[in-house]
């Protein structure tokens, strides 16, 4: 009986240092995203990719606990602190920047937000959208790679032109002019009109035709028929024009370019990334344009494999969410589970289906390619 009672604990003791080792080796991973509310579609398809991804990874030691945020702060507050209870120190989300607004407050967390935003960040959350540092690095090696040295920028007097001017410091991209402006139409029109001196280059045609017409030049009706078909006269001090904005805004700064006479055939027009708006292959006036962005052929692999198994086209931030989870399991292949939140203050990098991700000053930048859009077609330029 003795013996058998022995062996007993034994068993016991065995199956007990088994089960705590393998509770140890779990790598659990908070998710806070939208569940309920009006932004529920997005959180869902938040949830969907990284399910996706650990298929893909195909490692049972990886647990994910979602919680709803509700875009609202202070459930997401609610909802951390219940994933801290459970003992886990790695969070994907929030996904709107104003839900981080209390999250300082849980330390033992790390929180991999899907915000581009990297202004004000408490230490504990990492911003892992593509931030304007990301982009602007790639935009400087596309001006680099073409010697293009006048560059002017334009930023929108919009609620994301601080991160702009952050992202412009960090990248030491050198502009020749830099340039707010006002999203109002009229009052867009006449800024663009005075940084390209439209004015006066309009009245140096009429001078030089009523010149002209007051010649005795050989050919003068041909010359006057010349300077007639064109809108301005005289050169533009800049080679290249940056335009931090999007959707129709964007469209509206390039038209008030194309009406001041600033042609994209003659001057770049560089923008940030578009996710590949379709609706910019329709604007052949307005071509070429250029922009960074993520490897495209990933993301269009990503996008079908996603939309066959749920039947519907993701957001961009569901292949975000899906590269966090491979990061992270990365991270925990050299790192045991407990160390896998630090590794996220230190320098990194990894390959994801988005490109590659480097880990430094609590944000995640990401190397990005950059494209053309010409003659209604997409081309990867590097």
């Amino acid at each position: 009986m003795n013996i058998f009672f022995k062996i007993l604990c034994f068993t016991f003791f065995l199956f007990k240092t088994t089960a705590l080792f393998s509770e140890n080796t779990k790598i659990k991973i908070g998710v806070l995203a939208p569940l309920s509310g009006k932004d529920s579609a997005l959180g869902k398809q938040i949830i969907s990719s990284i399910r996706m991804a650990l298929i893909d990874i195909n490692d049972d030691q990886i647990e994910i606990y979602p919680k709803d945020t509700g875009s609202d702060p202070n459930i997401a507050l609610r909802s951390a602190l219940e994933l801290e209870r459970l003992g886990i120190t790695l969070v994907i989300g929030p996904v709107f920047y104003k839900n981080l607004l209390h999250l300082q407050e849980i330390e033992n967390i790390t929180f991999l937000s899907l915000t581009n935003k990297t202004l004000d960040l408490p230490r504990n959350i990492i911003s892992s959208g593509i931030n304007s540092t990301s982009q602007l690095n790639t935009i400087k090696n596309f001006l680099k790679l073409n010697d293009i040295k006048k560059t002017i920028i334009l930023i929108p007097n919009l609620n994301y032109d601080n991160e702009i001017k952050k992202g412009i410091k960090d990248s030491k991209l050198k502009f020749f002019k830099k340039y707010d402006y006002n999203i109002e139409p009229t009052k867009l029109t006449k800024q663009i009109e005075k940084i390209t001196n439209y004015e006066v280059r309009k009245q140096n045609l009429l001078d030089e035709i009523l010149r002209v017409e007051n010649s005795d030049e050989p050919n003068k009706e041909r010359k006057i028929e010349n300077l007639k078909k064109r809108y301005t006269l005289g050169s533009l001090k800049f080679d290249s024009v940056i335009i931090a904005d999007f959707d129709e805004s964007l469209k509206s700064v390039i038209t008030s370019l194309l009406y001041t006479d600033v042609s994209p055939k003659e001057k770049y027009i560089i923008t940030l990334n578009q996710w590949f708006d379709e609706s910019l292959l329709k604007e052949i006036n307005t071509q070429p344009i250029y922009y960074p962005s993520i490897n495209k052929k990933n993301y269009d692999d990503f996008i079908s494999k996603f939309s066959k198994k749920f039947n519907f086209k993701p957001n961009h931030l569901a292949l975000l969410s899906y590269d966090l989870v491979g990061l992270i399991y990365y991270l925990s292949l050299k790192n045991s589970p407990q160390e896998i939140s630090k590794s996220f203050k230190i320098k990194n990098s990894f390959k994801g289906k988005m490109g590659v991700f480097e880990i430094k000053d609590n944000k995640i930048n990401h190397q990005l390619n950059f494209y053309k859009i010409s003659d209604g077609k997409l081309k990867e330029i590097f």
